[in-house]
């Protein structure tokens, strides 16, 4: 029997130094997200990070944070919810990190009798911190704890003509009656020596104008390919002018190059350059959650009204969007009766 199982980042328990402390543990002790030996790692996280960080974290969980918990998880089981009402076979929802567990979704959909899981990443590019992760750790625990299944998993998405259609729907919703002077794609950041660490070939991946635009196999697992085609593609579906776009990376740590440029200091620039009303929308995610309702929805607008700009718009997620959802339904109907996978 065939069944589904969604998977996304994951969230504390709650707004709290207690709760958020194990969370960022086990995130940040993940080696596909600090990509560094074990004992290292051990130093930067546990003897660094984790001494000031869950308390500064927790704050900020706490100003959005729902009635009914965590935005990221009430928004996903949201989504995951219509899915299973309108599909034909059992569907599952689980996080990387966090108490809504991996085990705990394939357990529950076992006990329903299923023997082969379509996993879904819910994240439209692949890179070793998101797609690849989620990938890694639900075989670990499949081999561990159910042997017998089978896994396929449903590729990134992030060029299919289908989700782009979808995502640029939503994004021409959200910019409807704002009169913006500059639209940013602000994508999630991650350190460049992912981008080289994922390229199969070793040499094709130079971060620079050129590697991102020059075909090769790379760009299956090149997240900055990826975020530079995704935005292309919205351009050009919603007649968007290239001089009043532009793409960006957020979220990083200290003391480590990471992808550029970085959304933060494109806030101030457009500020001080004269850009007065500004559009950001973040298609890295499917779903709001911290580092799309505090650091870009609340801290962006703050970043950027100080550097002299005035209105600002964050577009929301997919989040349970129903053309999102009918078009999951579709992915999951496609595989359950013709084994086939979007491209």
């Amino acid at each position: 029997m065939k069944g589904v199982l969604l998977v996304n980042l994951g969230s504390p328990d709650s707004p709290t130094p207690k709760d958020v402390k194990p969370y960022l543990d086990e995130f940040l002790m993940d080696e596909r997200v600090i990509d560094v030996p074990k004992w290292l790692r051990n130093i930067i996280v546990r003897g660094i990070i984790l001494q000031t960080r869950p308390k500064k974290s927790a704050e900020a969980y706490k100003k959005i944070w729902w009635e009914e918990g965590s935005p990221l998880i009430v928004i996903s089981e949201r989504f995951a919810q219509k899915v299973k009402e309108q599909s034909e076979i059992p569907v599952a929802l689980g996080m990387r990190y966090g108490s809504m567990t991996i085990k705990n979704a394939l357990e529950e959909l076992t006990k329903k009798g299923v023997d082969e899981v379509l996993l879904v990443p819910l994240y439209p590019h692949y890179a070793m911190s998101s797609y690849e992760t989620v990938v890694v750790k639900t075989m670990e625990v499949k081999d561990a704890f159910f042997p017998k299944v089978k896994i396929t998993t449903l590729p990134a998405f992030y060029n299919n003509q289908d989700y782009i259609d979808v995502l640029s729907e939503s994004i021409a919703a959200g910019l409807k009656g704002f009169e913006y002077d500059h639209i940013l794609f602000s994508y999630h950041g991650i350190p460049e020596r992912h981008i080289k660490k994922s390229d199969p070939t070793k040499f094709h991946c130079k971060i620079d104008d050129n590697c991102c635009k020059t075909n090769s196999v790379a760009h299956h697992t090149c997240y900055r390919h990826q975020c530079y085609e995704m935005t292309g593609k919205v351009k050009e579906q919603l007649g968007l002018s290239d001089d009043r776009v532009s793409l960006s990376f957020q979220s990083r740590l200290p003391n480590d190059p990471w992808l550029k440029p970085y959304t933060d200091f494109e806030f101030e620039r457009f500020g001080k350059e004269g850009i007065k009303r500004l559009a950001v929308i973040t298609p890295a995610f499917v779903a709001d959650c911290l580092e799309t309702l505090e650091e870009i929805a609340m801290e962006g607008k703050q970043q950027f009204q100080e550097a002299g700009g005035e209105d600002y718009k964050h577009i929301p997620c997919l989040n349970d969007n129903e053309a999102w959802v009918n078009l999951m339904v579709k992915w999951i109907g496609d595989w359950q009766a013709k084994e086939t996978l979007p491209v």
